[in-house]
């Protein structure tokens, strides 16, 4: 079960950030700029971030194994439309589309390590999760950089057929027993609003720069947008089977975790589009080197992820989500170091290797830490709220890289937007801080007494030996 909700997972994260690394490939072959590149990204974020809650819904009604597998297999689909692409509406649409897909994956996958371990076997199982899904996140740019360079951008989809077919192996071969929830009632409305609410920002984000913050076309989608938001709080308050229960936000490690988790993923996207962009656009990199460039990142996290995870779970996570993330933004602040001609050994590397230690200290806890304040049959909700923030972070994150640049990539707007990720990622280790707190009980005993008896009835489903 650990090989399937990593594999399911990686692959998930793995185009949230294969595609950084191809954007100018991407343009040089079907068009556009800095906008075009910035929607190839969003638009698989915007899909994924505003759908999670409703797999989880829909994981509880139909099953967490079907929905897997129909993730899978939509995933697979939507990577050939993606390889396949003639323009780049089509890719942007494709990325929809993927995005769809991914939703499906990420609920379930990480609800079947929270409801099939407990306590501190739990911490390492997350970690080891932690380590391979951070690995797809932080690593997809090296992939993606050896295959523009040498079989072209295209293939960095349709590699995706590889772990898809076999996490559909693994799901065939174990035939895990499948549980569905009666009475679940899906919230469609909720849905709309948070697709509305999110798509609507993102997009006058992306366009102010062609049209300006004057323009219908930017006040109309964003004022819509923030309506939309609004009222798909007021939703979740008053639907008698929301998306996302908000009395989870009254646990206090949920709720500042998830603050914390939204600084340090808004950082974490920004960082690496920015990297492998400066890399190659102003610094001249190949691809294959730009994505070489953060390879320290991925073999410090395949160390270090789960030994920060046991390490959570024996002593817990508070300082661990302090002091990682702080260190990671220091990490960036050594990066204004950067000039003209770059010198990667020198003026970026040490920043690279200070970030990734400071985030191998961070994910894992952070991770254990959420899920740890929630009871197992809040686990599947309780996965999908994060990532979903997770993932709504680095859409906003991207979303205003051109705002800071000011349009145009070159040293100076390189060095803002450095300066920006490092006091996101600051803020997530000051606000770990200062609202986490070490657990003194068994998480479940002080979930259970936190959350209402009706939200606990409606994720029965997660129920340890189910």
């Amino acid at each position: 079960m650990l090989w399937i909700a990593i594999l399911a997972s990686f692959v998930s994260f793995l185009d949230g950030s294969v595609i950084n690394v191809a954007l100018p490939a991407i343009s040089r072959e079907l068009g556009g700029g800095l906008t075009t590149q910035q929607w190839v990204v969003d638009a698989y974020l915007i899909t994924l971030g505003s759908l999670i809650l409703v797999a989880g819904s829909l994981s509880d009604l139909l099953g967490r194994v079907v929905i897997l597998r129909a993730g899978l297999i939509g995933f697979g689909a939507t990577s050939v439309m993606c390889a396949l692409a003639p323009t780049a509406d089509w890719l942007v649409l494709a990325r929809a589309l993927q995005g769809v897909a991914g939703a499906l994956l990420v609920p379930s996958s990480l609800a079947l390590i929270t409801s099939n371990f407990d306590e501190a076997p739990r911490a390492k199982a997350i970690g080891q999760w932690t380590a391979g899904t951070t690995v797809a996140f932080i690593a997809g740019p090296l992939l993606g950089g050896v295959l523009v360079d040498s079989v072209g951008w295209r293939w960095i989809f349709g590699i995706n057929v590889l772990p898809i077919a076999v996490t559909l192996y693994l799901l065939a071969v174990l035939r895990a027993k499948d549980v569905r929830e009666e009475g679940v009632r899906i919230d469609y409305a909720g849905a709309v609003l948070c697709v509305l609410g999110l798509a609507g920002p993102v997009y006058a984000l992306i366009e102010q720069g062609n049209y300006g913050w004057g323009s219908p076309l930017i006040l109309m989608p964003l004022v819509l947008g923030i309506l939309c938001l609004a009222g798909f709080i007021w939703r979740e308050k008053t639907a008698k089977h929301p998306l996302l229960p908000l009395s989870l936000f009254s646990v206090r490690n949920f709720a500042v975790g998830n603050v914390a988790t939204a600084f340090v993923y808004a950082a974490l996207s920004i960082g690496g589009f920015i990297i492998v962009l400066f890399l190659q656009q102003v610094a001249g990199f190949p691809a294959t080197s730009a994505a070489l460039a953060l390879l320290p990142v991925s073999l410090v996290n395949i160390l270090l992820a789960s030994w920060f995870g046991s390490l959570a779970g024996r002593f817990g996570p508070r300082w661990f989500m302090a002091f990682g993330p702080v260190l990671a933004g220091v990490g960036y602040l050594l990066m204004l170091a950067s000039e003209i001609p770059v010198n990667y050994w020198t003026q970026l590397m040490p920043g690279i290797l200070l970030f990734a230690v400071g985030l191998s200290a961070t994910v894992a806890p952070l991770t254990a830490a959420i899920l740890g304040s929630i009871s197992e049959q809040q686990a599947g909700i309780g996965s999908a709220a994060n990532n979903a923030v997770s993932r709504v972070a680095g859409l906003i994150g991207i979303s205003l890289v051109g705002l800071v640049m000011g349009g145009k990539l070159d040293l100076d707007g390189f060095h803002r937007v450095v300066t920006v990720t490092a006091v996101l990622l600051i803020l997530g280790g000051i606000v770990s801080a200062v609202g986490i707190q070490n657990p003194r009980e068994r998480p479940a005993v002080r979930a259970r007494q936190k959350i209402p008896s009706q939200i606990t009835r409606s994720y029965r489903i997660f129920r340890p030996g189910r």
